[in-house]
């Protein structure tokens, strides 16, 4: 597990923090003082805790090392490669408050960068953070459906993970061209991207803030946070790089 700054990568997703329960082992309350949540106890080896936990709506496994005094965050595996962690965490993959009924009309309302045709068959948004490196990786993953005019990804910039990220954010919405300005930021992700806005107005740290409200009345807690409609046209959320089939379920058919 990597950590930069307050961030913690799991699983393709950057997130800005990882409710506080006094019965729980002090490495396990650390962590839900940054904001996982725990929901239940599960098997681990002898000496060892295990817990099925979540991170925003991404499930985790947290297993207590027998000291008390540590915390592994991860998949557990048995001799032979078996996941042991993967049917618990699958038990609780719904366990989560349903959505707004108005978000698709929140998402539009908010402020968006477009990426794609405004006629493109299908609409997804994309909560991203200008320093997020698994928002860069969608962000080339998606080119072949958006070149081909298929998607049209809306892009709802905030800043959480570095302290110049609202900055970035502001410069992207502020730019002439803020759909010009996001594509060149992502070309030029490596070297840094966009360069963040020195003094931000009032109005557009209010659309950055109103942005990050929207993420957390959402349940998103970490970049990229994808929202799409599935093929039952139902609002549908994913935390991280979607690749392969998660990718196709969110882009629909790879174009030819």
């Amino acid at each position: 597990m990597r950590a930069c700054l307050l961030i913690v990568c799991l699983f393709g997703l950057c997130i800005p923090g990882l409710a506080y329960a006094a019965d729980w082992p002090a490495p396990i309350q650390s962590l839900t003082e940054q904001g996982i949540t725990v929901v239940k106890k599960i098997d681990a080896p002898k000496g060892m805790t295990g817990y099925a936990a979540k991170a925003g709506q991404t499930p985790v496994a947290l297993y207590l090392t027998p000291d008390g005094k540590h915390v592994i965050v991860g998949t557990l595996l048995d001799e032979n490669s078996k996941n042991l962690s993967r049917a618990p965490l699958l038990s609780i993959a719904d366990a989560r408050p349903g959505l707004p009924r108005d978000t698709w009309q929140q998402l539009k309302q908010s402020d968006w960068i477009a990426d794609g045709p405004d006629n493109a068959p299908r609409t997804v948004y994309v909560i991203t953070d200008p320093n997020c490196p698994y928002c860069h990786r969608f962000y080339e993953s998606s080119r072949p459906w958006v070149k081909a005019g298929k998607v049209q990804l809306r892009h709802i910039p905030v800043g959480v993970i570095r302290p110049s990220s609202p900055a970035k954010a502001a410069a992207l919405l502020a730019a002439d061209d803020p759909s010009a300005a996001y594509r060149a930021h992502e070309d030029n992700y490596e070297s840094g991207g966009i360069k963040p806005m020195t003094d931000v107005p009032a109005d557009l740290r209010q659309k950055i803030s109103a942005n990050g409200a929207l993420m957390k009345r959402l349940g998103i807690r970490g970049t990229p946070g994808i929202i799409y409609k599935n093929a039952d046209d139902k609002i549908t959320i994913f935390q991280g790089a979607a690749r392969n089939k998660k990718l196709v379920e969110v882009l629909g058919p790879k174009p030819k």
